[in-house]
């Protein structure tokens, strides 16, 4: 494109409108119309198409739209990067309670062997201890089983004795009764139990 500026030098402006001439001309053929060639530049509708574009560039610079828009582009990209911030800022937060809960998560596994370690301890502490109750539990009921079988045997034998001395005694009364007279009888009677009776107890 070519903007003609007060002051340019005539070659130029004349190679310009040379050129135009060349561009009509060839629309012209293009179209098949028929161009007159006493028109005026000023009737080229591309030269009018080019200058409303410089006007509303100009408009727009005028009004301020590219700073504007620079501004508009400037704040988009700084809500942009405060967004990439905020969610980086998230992320090492998430990497951070990631952390935190996979620790947390290694001391409970830790205290939970202690735990568990601590009770298989313990139960075998209870069972130590179950087991030795158990046991002297055992061995006193059957102490006592062994002491009641030793009164009950001691009490046996000493019904058999009494019951031996009381037969005992029966049998020497009889047979004394039969061979002495009744005051001889009685004397040897009395002794004969006496002896038998200090001998079995």
């Amino acid at each position: 494109m070519m903007f003609f500026i007060e002051g340019q030098d005539t070659d130029l402006i004349d190679e310009t409108e040379a050129q135009l001439s060349e561009d009509l001309g060839a629309k012209e053929a293009t179209y098949g119309e028929a161009y007159d060639g006493d028109k005026s530049i000023l009737e080229d509708t591309n030269l009018w198409v080019l200058i409303g574009f410089i006007a509303v560039i100009g408009l727009f610079v005028w009004q301020g739209v590219f700073k504007k828009l620079g501004t508009f582009l400037d704040g988009r990209a700084k809500t942009i990067q405060d967004q990439l911030d905020e969610a980086r800022s998230l992320r090492e937060e998430a990497q951070k309670l990631l952390a935190d809960y996979q620790k947390r998560q290694r001391e409970a596994e830790t205290e939970a062997e202690g735990i568990i370690a601590q009770a298989k301890a313990d139960a075998k502490t209870m069972q130590k201890d179950a087991k030795a109750k158990l046991e002297e539990q055992v061995a006193r009921r059957t102490q006592a089983a062994h002491d009641r079988i030793a009164r009950a045997e001691a009490q046996a034998l000493a019904d058999v004795r009494a019951q031996t001395a009381d037969l005992a005694v029966d049998a020497a009364r009889e047979i004394i009764k039969a061979r002495t007279d009744g005051s001889a009888q009685k004397a040897l009677l009395d002794r004969a139990i006496g002896d038998i009776r200090g001998k079995l107890n």
